[in-house]
């Protein structure tokens, strides 16, 4: 059984934690805040750019480009996006969890890019590692993203992927996000996709400038925006999961604190007792 001298040392070193883990908290509150506010602005454009690029393409029957094309081969890349580092609960772990469920049910050969070290240093020795990319600062910049984007997608127009997949996690809410893997390119329409769009659309719009031009411009953009936007929700994700982790934590550790008190001063109060009646025992035999 413990003593109180030890007790105090386990309390001593739970309320070092818990300062700890506060102070992790509120780091990840604010960055969520951050995360937050760009991934709501950055999805309705997204969206909308996606839905134009549907719409005009179906309508189209005499249009190519690089990123539609159905390419041959078994090849396949796919970008995983993790954390740099842990303690956020099961952020990582369910998406080195889906990507090898994906795996095992697919029969394309993958190569494996990565953003963030976490699932990579589960996944070097399983798969056949790509390119480890990494930035300047935590977040991420823009033109970062469109070269990463830019690189892929010339892997893929010149033959040597067919096809591109990121995987990573979509952010639901400070407590909840969602593994995911979605399919990049080619950028084809179903069929049947296409041609409820001709349905909803019969008619022709008006294009200023020409409507292969539109695309031209459109199409690089919504890729590249898409990977953009996976990464904010991939960030967001991050930053919420390590939230609501650190706030478990401080809650363990305060509950922790009690119950370690509370021993220690039961302890305390055996002693006490023990000398009294040591005392008083004293007393009486002296009093003979």
């Amino acid at each position: 059984m413990a003593n109180i001298k030890d007790l105090k040392k386990k309390i001593k070193s739970t309320k070092s934690t818990l300062k700890i883990t506060q102070a992790m908290k509120l780091v990840s509150a604010a960055k969520l805040a951050r995360a937050q506010h760009a991934i709501v602005s950055s999805r309705p454009y997204t969206e909308e750019l996606e839905s134009t690029i549907k719409i005009v393409s179906a309508l189209l029957t005499d249009y190519s480009h690089n990123y539609f094309k159905t390419q041959d081969g078994n090849k396949a890349a796919i970008l995983v996006i993790s954390g740099e580092k842990g303690l956020c609960g099961g952020y990582n772990s369910q998406i080195i969890k889906k990507v090898r469920n994906f795996f095992k049910e697919s029969e394309l050969d993958f190569k494996v890019y990565f953003i963030g070290k976490k699932a990579k240093d589960v996944l070097k020795k399983e798969v056949n590692i790509g390119k480890h990319y990494t930035f300047k600062k935590a977040d991420a910049s823009f033109l970062e993203i469109q070269e990463i984007a830019d690189e892929l997608g010339t892997l893929f127009s010149t033959g040597e992927y067919s096809k591109v997949y990121v995987a990573y996690n979509i952010f639901e809410s400070a407590i909840s996000f969602t593994p995911t893997i979605k399919q990049l390119l080619p950028m084809a329409l179903e069929v049947e996709e296409r041609e409820l769009l001709k349905t909803k659309y019969p008619f022709d719009f008006k294009y200023e400038p020409a409507p292969d031009q539109i695309l031209d411009v459109l199409i690089p953009e919504t890729y590249r925006s898409t990977i953009y936007t996976c990464i904010l929700d991939a960030t967001a994700a991050e930053h919420g999961s390590r939230m609501s982790a650190m706030d478990s934590a401080v809650r363990n550790c305060k509950d922790a604190i009690r119950t370690l008190t509370l021993k220690a001063n039961k302890l305390r109060q055996a002693s006490i007792t023990t000398e009294l009646i040591e005392v008083v025992s004293g007393a009486e035999s002296l009093k003979g």
